[in-house]
């Protein structure tokens, strides 16, 4: 396929070359932490970046049935999970794909069809001065709200919350009248007590006691010693105790942040948590771009609110600060599900801005080839 040179002209590199780093260190610890995994991960990472490569080709803007398809697809794939679905770590989130060895976790995929849901109908009927009315807000909420307690009975709570932060936080930095966002708050407050005594489940229940006793529970106790045994530089492989002596739980994947500050040390940590603040401060400012395109404004605003929400509660958790729940570091710990999510959402970003002027992006000619073809067929 040849590029056409407005392809490159409007890339964003800085994307690339600030997830660089952040996928490198994840590699490096996981490498020292066990090498059989590594393979594993570089397998996901090949993969995440083959599927993002022709993802990045398809355009979005031009798909209508497409998306809808594709939401509704998510959503029945969520119910099947509640009939078909297989059990690991007590809860019933993925479904076994037939004589292969993997298996899909839906509500992976449906944050990306959610956003662009989203994109879709914001785009389709874009918010007026004084916000959406309650009338719009409700409706555009049901599209949130319909894979939240789908997701919720799994039951996933850390999953389910993520899709409601996402789509409302979409919601207030689009527009949505003030008056709303007071009445639904004070509604929370007064439900709060009900929703915690009938709305969440026994084991939930503990979590949020451990995260409020005034002794962490063993997991959260033995992060936060890996993290100040780092101290302010942190320590060579052989003297990283904590992980090294199996001490720290999960360290590559819910935990690898304490593993990461015990080797990296304070110094480490602010500079990580640095690179992050820069990708979401970045990936947000193209709410800015253009204020009538509403497409990237939503889809930027989606990604960069689950960069924050997932990097913000899982370095909470490893210190103690919030409760833990099943959320990884994004783009750093181990594990394919999550990393290929956010790949493909940062592809889709891509494409947005690569092709925001090329108006015969959407033709079929021999520059397109093939594969834009099929895809154009897909939206037509």
């Amino acid at each position: 396929m040849i590029f056409d040179r407005r392809i490159l002209a409007h890339f964003d590199f800085l994307i690339p070359l600030l997830i660089t780093p952040i996928i490198l260190l994840s590699l490096f610890l996981i490498y020292e932490l066990g090498s059989a995994l590594i393979y594993k991960q570089l397998i996901y990472i090949g993969a995440s970046f083959g599927v993002a490569y022709v993802v990045f080709f398809i355009p979005f803007r031009k798909l209508s049935k497409g998306i809808y398809l594709f939401y509704w697809l998510c959503i029945v794939l969520l119910v099947l999970v509640e009939f078909l679905g297989t059990k690991k770590l007590g809860a019933q989130r993925w479904i076994e794909i037939p004589f292969t060895p993997f298996s899909i976790q839906p509500s992976e995929i449906l944050k990306i069809a959610l956003m662009l849901m989203l994109a879709l109908v914001i785009r389709q009927n874009p918010p007026p001065r004084d916000g959406y009315d309650w009338q719009e807000f409700g409706r555009i909420s049901l599209l949130i709200l319909l894979p939240f307690f789908i997701i919720l009975r799994q039951p996933d709570l850390g999953t389910a919350l993520t899709v409601l932060f996402m789509g409302f936080g979409m919601l207030f930095l689009i527009g949505v009248n003030k008056k709303i966002w007071i009445t639904l708050t004070l509604v929370f407050a007064i439900a709060s007590p009900l929703i915690y005594q009938y709305g969440i489940r026994d084991y939930q229940k503990k979590r949020i006691h451990d995260f409020l006793s005034e002794k962490p529970s063993h997991q959260v106790n033995q992060s936060i010693i890996a993290i100040g045994a780092g101290g302010l530089r942190g320590k060579q492989k052989d003297e990283a105790t904590q992980s090294q002596l199996k001490f720290l739980p999960i360290a590559t994947s819910d935990f690898i942040f304490a593993y990461y500050m015990e080797r990296f040390g304070f110094i480490g940590g602010v500079a990580l948590i640095g690179i992050y603040m820069f990708l979401i401060f970045h990936i947000l400012s193209y709410c800015l771009l253009n204020a009538k395109d509403y497409f990237l404004k939503v889809v930027s605003s989606c990604i960069a609110i689950l960069l924050f929400v997932y990097m913000s509660v899982n370095i909470a958790m490893t210190i103690g600060f919030a409760p833990v729940v099943g959320l990884p570091l994004p783009l750093f710990s181990y594990g394919g599900t999550s990393f290929m999510t956010f790949i493909l959402m940062l592809a889709i970003l891509e494409n947005l801005l690569a092709f925001r002027f090329d108006l015969k992006y959407n033709t079929p000619s021999r520059k397109n080839g093939l594969l834009a073809q099929l895809v154009r067929a897909l939206g037509s």
